[in-house]
């Protein structure tokens, strides 16, 4: 765009002139706003700089660019936040200085500025661009002055102090001051004091003396005068006042900054705008709502609640005769309208508007029709918040536009309306806010995932405009001083019907990644309701959408979130329909309460629970039985929400059924099902008036909706794993903490896994890997998946493939632990061994506990029988028997697990047996550790051995030694190499310390972590660690899931 820079000559709009270039814009023409009186150095304003105007009339020269001012005849008259035009004010100046600059450069089509931080500088310039039909950019707005005042030096900005009026700042010894000077002074009066570092406080004033801008010259003040203003102790007041400056002329300067866009007659010229404006405050649209027309559409309407509520109207058009959408959207604004004013209520009185509208290509067009109807004039207290869709509306014969409005009784709201593009948040250039805040409530507007600066979307897909949405989000809701990460409480995400299902799954995935992540770091974290609705197309042709519902609680009792009548009563379902639904409500809904004052509820009736309350399965949506099954279900579970939690019909504000247009049912027969769900429902309570309009919206949509499956009310999620793998009272404080908590959305869960196999039992691995690496495995699955991440079972095979190889290796394993037990019958017998057993020249030891001093137990059945020599591989096996079961006995013994006999044999007789099959290796201390887990996790014996078999084939060569090495020293030295590499001075300081050799990990990397970490924490880190070796292996080697070689 080409742009007209407002300059007071500061910094700021200097910089964010610089802003405008770094996005593509051209500045074309400067406009400058001056003292009446030319010996005036600075006016009583809140909205203008004029300290060192003197010397911004040399701008234009320096830039080579048109310099457009105007003396400031106006004064502060409406001192208001949000600026109403007013005749005289100070405002209607820049009003008629741009109106020239527009007159005189009609390709301009916006105006930059450098605010910061003052909504009432914002508000002004926006009313003013609003009013001429330009934009606003404001590419400093909200921005950390810290970081703003680092870039600004950095990049050049050569600017001084002109005025000082802050506590620490002294007009004798910081006026005339560069920012690089001031710059350290500035950060320690922040800290000290809590100034504004760019002082948008008003603490200080600056005049810009050269910066990139200044193509052509550098200004050079040659004397100036201080003026002490005022002489206070604490915080003076003083001012420059230039007396003389010259210009220095640059080397290879060029006539503009531009590419010669703005034409030499005017280029580097200074014009003096003296005309008078005529003030009026006449909105631009003015289109007349043939309202006459619409009398003869079938419009419906449907309210909720008392106080605050929702209003909504639709066109009810069965003969599908349907007119244009600017037709339709007149007819249902104006019938809104109509029931406002029948309600003694005005578009003032409105908080949020969902537009729905049958075709996105003419979004255009709708926004021409809801700007007549909704106006800053009329929504004196902030334009309504709003999220705009596509919906499938005339395939079910709604017309073509649908809105659905929140309205309250009282004028009490506080609106976030911010139109300027900036670097925030995206901005809302029209008639709907960002925000708006009733009572306890932020109702946000639709998210998308668009670059603020740019107002462009971003690349990099759904999941890509989701997380910028959030950004974006939290943007706004910072505003308000919340986060979406604590005090959201119902998100509704839109997303394109385009989506892959691969890609509704990462949209999922993101969501609950970005979200769960940032609330583990909350202390008030609270669980949101989630919904996904799929339309037909967003704005912008958008992937993603999102509109969170934030609870804000304020010290305000003007506004109550929820009000109690004495004698209300609360709603409450049949005897026939509890004995009916009452089962089915927790696996359908997502509840979520604050303080018994606010609810947010979503039930979502899935194919497997609609066959579980309709009579034909088939035929689901088919029938008209079926339709009623399913309204008297879903309005069963809404009358047992607001029972559970004492809540009364006229609470709710707002009710939709979203349904599916690919069940091919028309509105009309949805909504006689409901109709008909309601008013039986009423004939048990009798505070739900079925004479009335509907307390309820039928919204189509173009695809099923994905419940976010209840995930933070689903026990699976809710599982404690230190309750799975329990610790001894006695070593609880002790023991290592456990992080790893299973989250929803992350962890690999018992349904995610099931999904994950095809109907033969074909796995999709790279599913699986996405999920570990996100958040681990769920506790009762670990065993099944870890023997596809260690290699037992290929992915590819079936599940009749997987149990026939199953099988083998049972038997194989019951074969070599029977020859185990004919070596010493102290396998398989439930006990562990702990003394030596046999000499090194193969005689028995005798047991000094046993009667007799023998241990014929302990002996083999070969040996008792023959009195032959033992084999030299058998008395070295024997040899380590007991220093496994010493081992064994310490390994893990702060779990409950091991409290049991049992379980210790176990683990013992897996460890004799491999110590028996890897005779190379044979055992070594640390196996115990590694073998632990499996041998835990693993419900059949044979299972956990060839596991850990397969495991082992990973890590044994750091069992492997000779008397001149050690096997793990390899991975130590490579450990070293890396860390030279990574961070070289800590590598640096383990040498000075005799720990470049890295010794100390040692035991780490020989038993894996197992006893740096607690025992959860210990298996999700070997699952990622498992994952990675699948991810380098996987692909490169069949030999990773070929157990059998």
């Amino acid at each position: 765009m080409e742009v007209v820079a407002l300059v007071s000559g500061g910094k700021d709009s200097c910089f964010a002139m610089m802003r405008c270039l770094d996005y593509g814009h051209k500045v074309v023409a400067l406009a400058n706003l001056i003292p009446l009186d030319d010996g005036v150095d600075e006016l009583d304003s809140y909205m203008y700089q004029t300290v060192g105007h003197q010397i911004v009339v040399s701008y234009a020269k320096c830039m080579g660019l048109p310099l457009f001012r105007r003396r400031i005849r106006g004064s502060t008259r409406d001192q208001g936040l949000k600026y109403n035009v007013t005749a005289g004010d100070e405002v209607e100046d820049m009003f008629a200085l741009l109106s020239e600059v527009k007159r005189q450069i009609p390709s301009i089509s916006a105006v930059s500025s450098g605010a910061i931080a003052s909504d009432y500088q914002r508000l002004r310039v926006e009313s003013v661009c609003s009013r001429l039909g330009l934009v606003s950019l404001a590419y400093l707005w909200k921005q950390d002055q810290t970081l703003l005042l680092e870039e600004m030096i950095r990049r050049g900005i050569v600017a001084i102090t002109v005025k000082v009026a802050a506590l620490g700042l002294k007009p004798s010894s910081h006026l005339g001051k560069e920012l690089a000077e001031l710059k350290c002074h500035l950060l320690q009066m922040n800290e000290s004091y809590g100034i504004n570092v760019c002082g948008e406080g008003g603490e200080y004033e600056t005049l810009t003396l050269d910066c990139p801008l200044f193509c052509n010259a550098r200004i050079i003040l040659d004397d100036y005068e201080v003026i002490l203003h005022s002489a206070d102790s604490i915080a003076s007041v003083g001012i420059l006042h230039p007396r003389a400056f010259h210009l220095e002329h640059k080397p290879d300067s060029s006539d503009t900054i531009g590419d010669g866009s703005v034409t030499q007659d005017i280029s580097s010229c200074v014009y003096e705008v003296d005309e008078v404006i005529t003030c009026t405050d006449e909105e631009k649209h003015t289109l007349n709502p043939a309202v006459d027309a619409c009398t003869n559409k079938d419009l419906c309407i449907s309210k909720t609640g008392k106080n605050l509520r929702s209003i909504s109207c639709w066109i009810q058009d069965r003969s599908r005769d349907l007119e244009g959408l600017k037709e339709d959207l007149i007819a249902v604004l104006s019938g809104i309208d109509n029931q406002l004013q029948e309600e003694g209520l005005g578009w003032v009185n409105v908080l949020y508007v969902h537009l729905y509208i049958s075709n996105m290509k003419e979004f255009g067009l709708a926004n021409e029709v809801y700007v007549s109807f909704i106006t800053e004039k009329k929504c004196y207290l902030g334009v309504p918040s709003r999220s705009t869709i596509e919906l499938p509306l005339v395939q079910v014969g709604l017309g073509k536009a649908y809105v659905e409005v929140l309205v309250s009784d009282e004028l009490k709201k506080r609106v976030l309306h911010v139109q300027s593009i900036s670097c925030w948040a995206p901005s809302c250039i029209g008639p709907y806010s960002q925000a708006t805040l009733y009572g306890e409530i932020l109702y946000m507007a639709g998210q998308l995932g668009l670059d603020p600066p740019t107002m462009k979307l971003c690349p990099g897909g759904a999941t890509a405009e989701l997380e910028l949405a959030l950004q974006n989000s939290e943007a706004v809701a910072n505003a308000f001083s919340c986060s979406i990460y604590s005090s959201a409480i119902h998100f509704l995400v839109y997303c394109s019907a385009q989506l892959t299902s691969d890609e509704k799954d990462e949209v999922e995935q993101t969501l609950q990644s970005s979200y769960i992540t940032r609330l583990d770091c909350s202390k008030t974290g609270l669980y949101p309701t989630v919904l996904y609705v799929f339309a037909p197309d967003l704005p912008k042709g958008a992937r993603v959408e999102i509109k969170p519902i934030l609870y804000v609680p304020t010290n305000d009792d003007g506004v109550a979130t929820r009000e109690m009548e004495t004698g209300m009563t609360q709603p409450a379902p049949s005897q026939a329909w509890s004995a009916q639904y009452s089962d089915l409500h927790d696996s359908c809904c997502q509840i979520h309460t604050i303080d018994g004052r606010i609810c947010s509820a979503v039930v979502s009736v899935t194919s497997d629970i609609a066959s579980k309350i309709c009579s034909t399965a088939g035929q689901l949506y088919h029938t008209e039985d079926n339709l009623k099954a399913m309204a008297r279900f879903c309005a069963f579970q809404i009358v047992k929400i607001l029972g559970d939690n004492k809540f009364s019909w006229d609470s709710i504000t707002m009710l939709r059924f979203y349904y599916s247009v690919e069940n091919s049912v028309a509105a009309d027969a949805m909504s006689r099902a409901f109709s008909e769900a309601f008013t039986e429902l009423a004939e048990d309570n009798s505070s739900l008036r079925t004479d009335e309009s509907p307390c309820y919206n039928i919204v189509p949509v173009s695809a099923k909706m994905r419940l976010l499956a209840c995930c933070y009310n689903d026990p699976e999620m809710q599982i404690d794993p230190d309750t799975v793998y329990p610790i001894r009272p006695d070593c609880r404080l002790d023991a290592p903490k456990t992080r790893f908590k299973p989250r929803a959305g992350l962890t690999l869960s018992p349904k995610r896994w099931k999904l994950l196999h095809n109907e033969e039992g074909v796995l999709d691995i790279a599913g699986v890997i996405k999920r570990v690496q996100r958040g681990g495995i769920h506790p009762t699955i670990k065993g099944e998946v870890w023997e596809f991440l260690l290699g037992c079972y290929d992915p590819k095979s079936t599940t009749e493939q997987r149990n026939q190889l199953r099988q083998q290796r049972r038997l194989e394993y019951e074969k070599l632990k029977t020859k185990c037990r004919e070596m010493d019958t102290t396998v398989g017998s439930g006990r562990v061994i702990t003394m030596p057993v046999i000499t090194e020249d193969g005689q028995p030891i005798a047991d000094p506990n046993a009667d007799g001093g023998a241990r014929p137990s302990s002996v083999g059945s070969e040996q008792q029988t023959t009195g032959a020599p033992l084999p030299k591989e058998v008395i070295q096996w024997k040899l380590t028997l007991h220093q496994i079961g010493l081992d064994v006995n310490r390994t893990d013994r702060v779990l409950v697990y091991y409290e049991s006999q049992e379980n210790l044999a176990r683990l013992w007789d897996i460890l004799s047996v491999y110590s028996w099959v890897d005779k190379d290796i044979g055992y070594c201390q640390g196996m115990s550790d590694l073998c632990s887990p499996i041998s835990i996790i693993l419900e059949h014996e044979a299972d956990a051995f060839w596991c850990f078999e397969r495991l082992m084939h990973r890590v044994r060569r750091n069992f492997q030694s000779t008397s001149t090495s050690i096997g793990v020293r390899a991975q130590l030295t490579t450990l070293s190499t890396i860390m030279k590499s990574v961070d070289p001075k800590l590598h640096e300081h383990l040498e000075n310390l005799d720990g470049g050799e890295y010794l100390f990990a040692f035991r780490m990397l020989m038993v894996l972590f197992r006893r740096e970490f607690s025992f959860v924490d210990t298996m999700y880190l070997w699952e990622l660690q498992n994952v990675a070796a699948h991810v380098v292996y996987g692909v490169q080697s069949k030999s990773l899931f070929n157990v059998g070689e």
